[in-house]
């Protein structure tokens, strides 16, 4: 658990030094980038909230904020029993609750262990990615362009790297595509933001009619 852990840390310092390299380089001052890692500590939203408010659009950038962090509802519900009995774990722990940590955790079977799961893998990423943003800032305002360094690009790899293995299904894919084409074709129409949020639509996907096979045939018999 402790290597997972410091492998997840030092992608996560890559990651939030390039959250607070890119924050610099829209022009925010060097304290945004600093405080909301610190009161935030929600990656994605960051980045995104970071580039609607340079874009001078705050309202999208809220819209997109609860709408990327409302799987947080069902995860506190998963793993509220695992981050400690008392009231004021919780609200601590709610503050740590990330992807990866709500994962590790969900992975152990011993309740014990998924308690010191949860709070290992909350305080290493909380910690990482701090000092993560605090290094972009510097980096981002000593080089003054953080393409240069290639800090802009570790934030998009990192997420191409987790999408590429749930590409394999077909449902995935599909509600990829289309989510993706329609933020292409929407850019040029609407306000900075908001195609993305649109791309949300490609979830449409999945509603499609399933079409009926051969094999379905017994099933609905023996249903009947």
């Amino acid at each position: 658990m402790r290597r997972d852990a410091a492998a997840l840390a030092a992608a996560m310092v890559a990651v939030g030094a390039s959250f607070g390299a890119i924050t610099v380089a829209y022009g925010l001052p060097v304290w945004v980038p600093v405080v909301m890692s610190l009161i935030v500590f929600a990656g994605g939203s960051q980045f995104l909230a970071v580039g609607l408010i340079a874009a001078g659009n705050p309202v999208a950038a809220v819209l997109a904020g609860l709408l990327l962090n409302a799987r947080h509802l069902p995860f506190g519900l998963a793993v509220a029993h695992d981050v400690g009995p008392r009231p004021r774990h919780r609200l601590l722990g709610s503050h740590l609750m990330t992807d990866e940590v709500v994962a590790f955790t969900l992975a152990q079977n011993d309740p014990a262990r998924r308690h010191r799961t949860y709070w290992l893998i909350g305080v290493t990423l909380f910690t990482s990615w701090n000092v993560g943003t605090a290094l972009g800032v510097w980096l981002g305002g000593a080089t003054g362009d953080p393409t240069v360094l290639g800090l802009d690009a570790a934030f998009p790899a990192g997420l191409i790297a987790l999408v590429l293995p749930s590409l394999r299904d077909r449902d995935t894919r599909l509600t990829a595509l289309l989510g993706a084409g329609l933020a292409v074709l929407l850019t040029p129409i609407l306000p900075a933001g908001l195609p993305v949020l649109c791309a949300l639509l490609g979830l449409a996907a999945l509603f499609r009619p399933r079409r009926r096979t051969p094999a379905d045939v017994p099933e609905e018999a023996a249903a009947c």
